[in-house]
């Protein structure tokens, strides 16, 4: 054995592995429930867009044939989306592959990522995974400190990540916070806007990270997902859109045929419905009002300020407690150990039916 373990790089030892929530099968096979909701993923709760499931079906006769390996079509798709050129977009497996090849096309071991925690764990797993450290900055009520996140970059500092809006607490930054951020970002730094919950999202003070920044020359990239709001959270497929540079190097480092052909299709698909992004934004908001409600009538009070699809909530107990009680209920909720808020959990927007259902069993959870 110790053999083996010889072959493993040091560093992966180090690296913590990210946690996923549980499949709803595996919970419904374990404890014999009929019947299991899953909040825990901030997947959207709606299905693909119809003229994505019609794409989906047209591909399936050709699956006998690879991908196309440089994802032309939909890239072309973003980059006219976004006024930008196509050698500055990247598409990837989720906005989560676009970062693990982004860390490996910038960080070298001794490098340093810095980040608001608690926040997304993949920033410091995929920084681990290259030998580089992470700073974490904590939250200012709730919310990145941007002051302090300049004030923790360093002469190894590479990348500096804002989750924009954070994840797990749902919370946004403003422009001008975001602007006087960039403005003093010494040259040797790439800032890392992630507006995977761009889509939600209808803030006056929340701006296009895309055509503020980047369109202007800034070092950014910025990171979107298919996996919200479009319902395609099964396909995986995201992108970033930052300097052609950074993109081209990004390129060489995504697997050969990353992107299935149904992946594809079906994202490229989806670009062409905003009236169904609209209902979708709408639906969600009043969703989040009636978890926020549901919280609250159970003595409960979530983080403010959200404006995701998701809620915060510090229970001042370790936050898997109330996760197993609920998951004997039948409602997967997610912990956030992971995340660096051992206390918290996060709970994500279901359809009406499913915050109802919700509703019913937080309170036997709660009587427990």
């Amino acid at each position: 054995m110790e053999s083996i373990r010889s072959l493993i790089r040091p560093v992966v030892a180090g690296v913590a592995a990210y946690q996923p929530g549980k499949p709803v099968e595996e919970v419904r096979r374990e404890l014999g429930l009929e019947r299991v909701v899953k909040l825990a993923s901030n997947e959207g709760p709606f299905p693909p867009f119809p003229a994505a499931l019609e794409a989906i079906e047209r591909s399936l006769p050709g699956l006998n044939r690879y991908p196309d390996g440089g994802n032309v079509l939909l890239q072309e798709a973003l980059a006219a989306r976004h006024g930008v050129a196509y050698e500055e977009v990247c598409a990837g497996s989720g906005a989560d592959g676009c970062l693990d090849i982004l860390s490996q096309a910038v960080l070298d071991p001794g490098d340093e990522v810095v980040c608001g925690w608690p926040s997304f764990p993949s920033y410091a797993i995929y920084a681990a995974k290259q030998g580089a450290s992470t700073t974490r900055v904590p939250l200012r009520e709730g919310r990145y400190d941007l002051d302090a996140l300049a004030g923790a970059v360093g002469p190894r500092t590479k990348l500096v990540y804002v989750c924009h809006p954070n994840n797990p607490t749902g919370t946004m930054n403003t422009t001008a916070e975001l602007d006087r951020l960039l403005e003093c970002l010494p040259a040797h730094v790439l800032a890392v806007i992630d507006q995977a919950y761009f889509e939600y999202i209808d803030e006056p003070d929340y701006p296009d990270a895309v055509a503020r920044y980047l369109a202007h020359g800034r070092r950014v990239v910025v990171l979107r997902t298919f996996s919200k709001i479009y319902g395609l959270a099964g396909l995986r497929v995201g992108y970033a859109v930052g300097p052609g540079e950074i993109c081209a190097a990004m390129a060489k480092l995504r697997r050969p045929f990353d992107l299935t052909s149904c992946a594809q299709e079906a994202a490229l698909a989806s670009l062409g419905d905003p009236a169904e992004i609209v209902r979708r934004r709408a639906l969600n908001r009043e969703g989040l009002a009636a978890l926020e409600r549901i919280l609250r009538a159970n003595g409960l009070e979530p983080a403010r300020g959200a404006v995701g699809n998701f809620l915060y909530l510090e229970t001042g107990a370790p936050g898997e407690q109330l996760c197993g009680r609920l998951l004997r209920e039948g409602v997967i909720i997610r912990p956030l150990r992971g995340f660096g808020a051992p206390d918290a959990i996060r709970i994500s927007v279901g359809t009406p039916e499913e915050n109802d259902f919700f509703a019913s069993a937080l309170e036997r959870a709660l009587a427990r």
